[in-house]
């Protein structure tokens, strides 16, 4: 049971051989743009597929480098909250 366990922490899921998160951001931001152009601009879509094809090779370099940047993407979400004080206070001190 240890085994599994290691091991999913050891190897994060990855997404055409890149971070999950980076990586269903870069299509999900970039596919839908490229159809948008295409259908109100008669763009070339190899313009857009060059992009996305680039964009994830920076994502799978970047990947290769740390295979826990989705989990780090997560946790700063998760911790970078500002604090909401019951009164104010000078600075940025949280006092509740």
């Amino acid at each position: 049971m240890k085994d599994v366990i290691l091991k999913a922490v050891a190897n994060p899921p990855k997404l055409f051989w890149g971070p999950v998160l980076p990586t269903a951001l870069n299509a999900g931001l970039q596919i839908p743009f490229m159809f948008m152009a295409i259908g109100m601009g008669d763009i070339n879509p190899l313009v857009f597929l060059v992009s996305i094809v680039l964009g994830h090779l920076i994502v799978v370099a970047l990947g290769a480098k740390d295979p826990h940047l989705s989990g780090m993407i997560q946790a700063f979400g998760q911790t970078n909250v500002v604090p909401q004080n019951l009164y104010k206070v000078k600075g940025h001190k949280f006092e509740p």
